[in-house]
Order: C-alpha cells, then sequence, then structure tokens
C-alpha cells in the first residue's frame, strides 16, 4: 500500500510540480476559459438575431413579407446544417478549409465554437420568446410602440428569466466542448494534458488531473447558476 501512494506522489510530481508544469496547466485553463467566453458570447448574439427573426416569423399573422420568408429560411437552414454536423467536423473546416492560412488559433476556435453555440442559443431563446403571452406585444404595438421597442424592453427581459436555466447548461456544455480545440492545435487544458503525458509517459495523472478540473469549474458554474436564478425569483417577489 505505501508503494502505491508513494508512486502516486511521484506522478503527481512529475506531472504538476516538476519544471514548474502546474503553470503550464493554468495558462491552458485560461485559453479555455477565453474561448468559452468568447463563444458563448458570439452565440448569444448571433442566437438572439436568429430567434428574433424566427420568432417574428411564427408570430406574424398578416401576409409575410418576401424579405422575412428569406431571412428565415436562411436561419432554418443555418441552424439544420450547425446542429446536423458535429462540433469537430465544423472546427476542422473552419481551421483547415476557411481559415488554412491563418495562425489565430484562439480566433478560429471562438467562432467556430460560437457559430455552433448560436444555433442551440438561437432555439432556447426562441421558445423564450414564444412563452411570453402574445397579447403583450400587441399591447404595446397599440400603445404606438415599435415591434422593435417592444421585443427589447418587454418581451426579451421576461424571456431571460425564462431560459436561464437553458443558457446555463449551454455555457456549461460549451466550457466542456472548448477541450475539442485540441484538434487544432490549440493548447487548451487538454492539449497541455497531452503534451506533459508524451513528455512523462503517464497517462494516469494529467488526464485524471484535467478531469478533476473541469469537474470543479463546472460545479462552480453550477453553484453561480443557483444562485442568480435564486435572486431572480426573489426578483419576482
Amino acid at each position: 500500500m505505501s508503494d502505491f501512494f508513494y508512486d502516486l506522489g511521484s506522478q503527481f510530481y512529475q506531472n504538476f510540480i516538476e519544471a514548474d508544469r502546474w503553470r503550464r496547466y493554468l495558462d491552458g485553463l485560461g485559453i479555455s476559459f477565453t474561448v468559452t467566453i468568447g463563444a458563448l458570447a458570439l452565440g448569444i448574439v448571433l442566437g438572439v438575431l436568429v430567434a428574433i427573426v424566427r420568432s417574428s416569423y411564427e408570430q406574424k399573422q398578416t401576409k409575410k413579407s418576401g424579405w422575412l420568408k428569406f431571412v428565415n429560411a436562411i436561419c432554418k437552414i443555418y441552424i439544420t446544417v450547425i446542429r446536423g454536423t458535429p462540433m469537430m467536423v465544423q472546427l476542422l473546416i473552419m481551421n483547415f478549409v476557411i481559415f488554412q492560412s491563418s495562425r489565430n488559433l484562439v480566433g478560429i476556435a471562438i467562432l467556430a465554437l460560437g457559430i455552433n453555440s448560436g444555433a442551440y442559443v438561437s432555439e432556447i431563446i426562441r421558445s423564450g420568446i414564444m412563452s411570453i403571452d402574445r397579447g403583450q406585444m400587441e399591447a404595446g404595438r397599440s400603445l404606438g410602440l415599435t415591434y422593435g421597442v417592444v421585443m427589447q424592453n418587454v418581451i426579451i427581459p421576461q424571456a431571460v428569466k425564462n431560459i436561464l436555466p437553458a443558457l446555463g447548461n449551454e455555457m456549461i456544455t460549451l466550457f466542456k466542448d472548448s477541450s475539442l480545440v485540441t484538434v487544432i492545435g490549440l493548447a487548451d487544458l487538454t492539449k497541455v494534458a497531452i503534451q506533459i503525458q508524451a513528455k512523462t509517459y503517464q497517462a494516469f495523472m494529467p488526464f485524471i488531473g484535467i478531469a478533476c478540473i473541469y469537474l470543479i469549474v463546472v460545479m462552480i458554474l453550477t453553484k453561480l447558476l443557483d444562485a442568480l436564478e435564486r435572486r431572480l425569483r426573489r426578483s419576482e417577489r
């Protein structure tokens, strides 16, 4: 038993302490956070735009304009293609096909993951918008407010409260999926573990280590989201 713990301690030292390798894990975690935050921001922007177009098309009772039909069709194609293909394939296409001459791997990763996230976020936001009573839109329009003003100041603030749990889950999923950027050579947390494993020839400690790091970060994010939800519920009372 003592030999087991000695071997475990030796592996921990070689994979985390020796040559300050723990700094590399921190750097990799920083890149994972950067990609996640950037992709989430891009995904929310795309998601809101697509959700507004699709919900406007579905809520419009009168004859729909040709422009709205065209934009809605583009949005549906975007959602279908993105949701129907693996994120890793999209990432590879973005890096090796579309931006094959670029070495801005962080930007490529944010763009690929953000576009992917936008398709899912749009459906989350659209469902939140559609859950709001249509009478509120009609009441706002009857007061002389434009569609955009009613959407911005009345509909979306209410929809956010309904979709916050789903958006939180999307953020957590996006953080875990950021490990896929390893395939394009970006030195995120997973890539660092692979590089250290190649030097120490030990797989247990680096991979179990990053699994624990991912788990701890996800647990922290979950706690923060729970606290935010409770605060929003209290504000409604």
